[in-house]
């Protein structure tokens, strides 16, 4: 007898938006968007094995503001490695739901995740070059407001490469923090840097705040 296929919430062939848990959200609220690999995960390079997968300490504590503040959670992350043919959408899945079962343990939530895997080195369908979807483009940003009734202006963003500054920024954005960054503006995006102790109290005032 034939093995049942796994669904997926892919909405296209290289575009994964999955809502995750029972919350519900008022319209109009910001959201604390991040970048996943390298920002809430160590950066493993393509990282498709859940065992691999360690979080990084210092995310947690912006999370749980976020929690508490009854503010969505939105992770936004690139994920080339699948066009690329390094692993498969099931492998993301399984690493994924690795690191919401990480984040969980700490009491940690995520409200939606979306991934973009389209990617110009990549074989068809997945083969497109600057994707809407692919950061630094708005576009997952720009879709998780169209699902949660965002105000993507008083939004914030963490993310550990100069394209997730950018693509908040090109999404409306005004409040940014760069891993071990430097401060600067991008696109009307405020950039600052999340290195320290000192900064991460900046970030938790600023989730406070919303």
């Amino acid at each position: 007898m034939a093995e049942d296929k796994v669904s997926y919430p892919l909405v296209e062939p290289g575009l994964w938006v999955e809502r995750i848990g029972a919350r519900t959200f008022p319209t109009g609220l910001p959201a604390l968007f991040l970048d996943r690999d390298g920002t809430i995960n160590v950066d493993t390079d393509y990282p498709s094995d859940p065992a691999d997968i360690v979080l990084r300490p210092q995310m947690l504590p912006p999370i749980e503001a976020a929690n508490r503040a009854g503010v969505p959670v939105v992770v936004v992350t690139n994920q080339s490695g699948i066009a690329r043919g390094y692993f498969d959408w099931d492998a993301f899945a399984r690493v994924n739901q690795r690191v919401l079962d990480l984040l969980a343990e700490s009491k940690a939530t995520v409200d939606m995740v979306l991934a973009c895997a389209y990617h110009e080195a990549g074989s068809d369908p997945l083969a497109v070059s600057d994707h809407p979807m692919r950061k630094p483009n708005p576009g997952m940003l720009l879709e998780a407001g169209r699902h949660l009734g965002l105000d993507l202006k008083r939004s914030l963003i963490i993310g550990d490469k100069p394209a997730d500054m950018e693509a908040g920024g090109r999404a409306g954005l005004t409040r940014g923090w760069l891993v071990d960054g430097e401060a600067s503006t991008m696109d009307g995006l405020a950039v600052a840097p999340l290195r320290d102790a000192r900064d991460l109290d900046g970030l938790l005032a600023a989730i406070r705040s919303l």
